[in-house]
């Protein structure tokens, strides 16, 4: 292709890359081959690029070239997903580095719902080695604890592994309800963390902007920055209006009353 002045495209590489990587000794070459298509072709590697070669140096067990295949993906505004976040979670998990383990487990949370079985007994296997029993730390703030759960919205502290020893791993099923059928506790509700939040909050205000005046939207924002005590804001007019079916465009004078009560 190349001899014919055809370069390559993106898929092009890609296969290419996949054949070189099944290769016990091509994880490099495959690697080189994706991290220079866009300096030597112009091409912008994809996930689908990546992929092939972490699994690679997953198998090689080489977990300093898969966390640099990661950096690479970054540098491309690629994001990985469950089996890429497997691969580096069970080098991590191989290499002993329980660090890396705690921030690919919070990837991983982010990035998906529910794993697939592979995930899993890759998970599984982290929490049943003698690694996964040492790492922890011995103290911590309690309240840097608790202000870092609600921060997070609930779900986790992101702190890092607290406490050590052994862990009891098990297969259970959760109830309708929450309810744990292992330790018999009801699972919270976790709400967003305070990155979605901002985002979700610009997103609301992008929208605010292009609908309503600039002038009448900053003040009210520097409004809300003044308040900061109320927990609500509460739309009266809308409350009003909802379920209300007035032809002449009135709306209920008193359930406005109420709700703001």
């Amino acid at each position: 292709m190349l001899e014919a002045g055809s370069p390559p495209s993106e898929a092009t590489i890609t296969s290419l890359a996949r054949v070189v990587a099944s290769d016990p000794e091509g994880a490099d070459e495959a690697f080189e081959l994706v991290a220079t298509m866009r300096d030597k072709y112009g091409q912008a590697p994809r996930l689908r690029s990546y992929s092939p070669v972490l699994a690679a140096f997953r198998r090689t067990g080489e977990a300093s070239k898969a966390y640099a295949v990661e950096d690479h993906m970054a540098a491309s505004a690629v994001s990985p997903e469950e089996p890429e976040l497997a691969a580096l979670l069970e080098v991590s998990a191989k290499a002993g580095d329980a660090g890396k383990v705690y921030e690919y487990m919070l990837k991983l949370r982010r990035a998906v719902g529910c794993v697939s079985e592979e995930t899993a007994e890759v998970l599984e296997g982290w929490f049943r080695s003698e690694k996964a029993a040492m790492a922890g730390k011995a103290e911590w703030d309690a309240q840097q604890v608790k202000d870092a759960i609600v921060a997070n919205g609930g779900g986790c502290h992101q702190l890092g592994w607290l406490r050590n020893g052994p862990w009891m791993v098990q297969r259970v099923t959760v109830a309708a309800d929450g309810e744990c059928g292992g330790c018999g506790c009801r699972l919270a509700s976790v709400d967003i963390d305070m990155e979605e939040t901002n985002t979700f909050a610009d997103s609301v205000s992008g929208l605010a902007l292009e609908r309503e005046t600039k002038a009448n939207f900053s003040q009210f924002q520097e409004w809300l920055e003044a308040h900061k005590e109320y927990e609500a804001i509460v739309d009266g007019a809308n409350i009003a209006l909802y379920q209300q079916n007035f032809s002449e465009g009135g709306f209920s004078l008193g359930q406005s009353s109420w709700m703001l009560l």
